[in-house]
């Protein structure tokens, strides 16, 4: 057995990465590893190991506040890009491995963070990434032969629920403050639908920030894993766009026999099945379409839903987790690597809507913004942002 390194950034509650990280740190730790997870935080106040427990549930006997106090070990485990270039220069020698969920480079604009989150794939460190766009496109931009782990849910969660009752409804993770969720874009798309089907209920989720929206919805906040099924069992479609690496909630959508509705770009078309899941044009009257089509055909919603039960059938969590461990196995016990091709796995085409000025003004719905938002908009940026996490914060209690 390994002494296997962490190091991930500063712990957010609700964070769908955070939890992926420290589950398949705790299958590693299950199969007797001992797994050190170091938290980016320098100065935590509290037991460490206590704060991992309380915002998501899992026990790890060695939890450490700062990369810093990183000491010996078997493999250390970069986790975000940032920490890529810590790991590179760690002063003693181990397998030195790249925990990679998505093309992070995409967070930034053009400039520094950019280039260094690109720069962070090129320090020698083997990737394991989750789903197989991010392997692709490591080994296309950088030549860097990696790994992969197919995208699994926990089937005793995300399932279907018998004698639940379906309603004419969709579900969208909308999540403002996570640009590559493109909440503003599935707003514009639900706003057309609203308008050609107002008899439609629309349930938000995701997020405690409570935008000004113009048509009429339910925001359901933070919500937990079970509730989210509970509303996937209940609606006939789900919408999770992804710009970048794929999401995991179209996956744990799937195992609970709900259609999905997402984009047609080149990140979803390795990892999304083209009988469960509906890849929209990127505007919002192709976006609102591919809902419309799903909503309006109920053969349509049983075949994607039947396809996406069986698709998820044997991509249980552990199997994920299993497959990180083989390739995890593979790289501290130097086994040769066995380069295979990655194709796509989408091959449907993209559903296409003409845009139509109806369906532009009903998109782009002008909200007035209140009086406290009209003030911070006269502040230098400097002030507003300090000023908005307040505001936030404030406003969540």
């Amino acid at each position: 057995m390994s002494t296997i390194s962490w190091f991930i950034p500063s712990l957010i509650k609700g964070s769908g990465g955070h939890r992926t990280i420290l589950q398949h740190a705790q299958f590693l730790q299950a199969t007797g590893h001992e797994c050190f997870i170091y938290l980016e935080d320098e100065h935590g106040i509290g037991s460490a190991r206590d704060k991992v427990n309380a915002l998501f549930q899992m026990d790890f006997l060695n939890v450490i506040y700062g990369w810093k106090n990183a000491t010996q070990t078997d493999v250390a485990i970069a986790t975000v890009w940032y920490s890529s270039a810590f790991v590179a220069s760690l002063p003693f020698s181990c397998k030195k491995v790249y925990f990679v969920q998505d093309y992070e480079a995409w967070f930034n604009p053009m400039g520094d963070a950019y280039l260094m989150a690109e720069n962070s794939y090129q320090y020698n460190l083997v990737p394991i990434t989750i789903g197989r766009w991010l392997r692709h496109t490591l080994k296309e931009k950088f030549d860097v032969n990696g790994y992969n782990f197919e995208f699994g849910a926990d089937l005793k969660i995300y399932k279907r629920l018998p004698n639940f009752q379906k309603e004419k409804a969709i579900c969208f993770i909308h999540q403002p403050d996570k640009p590559r969720r493109c909440s503003r874009l599935g707003l514009e798309a639900l706003g057309i639908v609203k308008h050609r089907c107002p008899d439609v209920k629309i349930y938000l989720y995701g997020s405690d920030i409570k935008d000004n929206i113009w048509f009429e919805h339910e925001n359901l906040g933070l919500i937990d894993l079970k509730k989210c099924n509970e509303i996937y069992n209940k609606c006939t479609v789900g919408l999770c766009l992804s710009s970048s690496n794929p999401s995991r909630i179209p996956f744990e959508m799937m195992a609970a026999g709900l259609p999905v509705v997402e984009l047609w770009r080149d990140n979803n078309l390795y990892d999304l099945p083209d009988d469960a899941v509906l890849l929209a044009n990127q505007t919002p009257e192709s976006l609102a379409e591919a809902i419309i089509k799903v909503i309006t055909d109920k053969n349509l919603a049983e075949n994607m839903s039947s396809a996406g039960q069986k698709f998820m059938m044997n991509r249980d969590l552990k199997v994920e987790t299993e497959q990180f461990y083989n390739a995890l196995s593979n790289i501290i016990s130097d086994k040769q690597y066995d380069e295979n091709l990655v194709t796509k796995m989408y091959n449907g085409v993209a559903v296409k809507a003409d845009f139509t000025r109806e369906a532009s003004l009903n998109a782009l719905h002008i909200v007035t913004p209140s009086r406290i938002k009209k003030i911070a908009m006269l502040l230098p940026l400097s002030i507003r942002e300090p000023l908005k996490k307040i505001y936030r914060l404030f406003k969540g209690i």
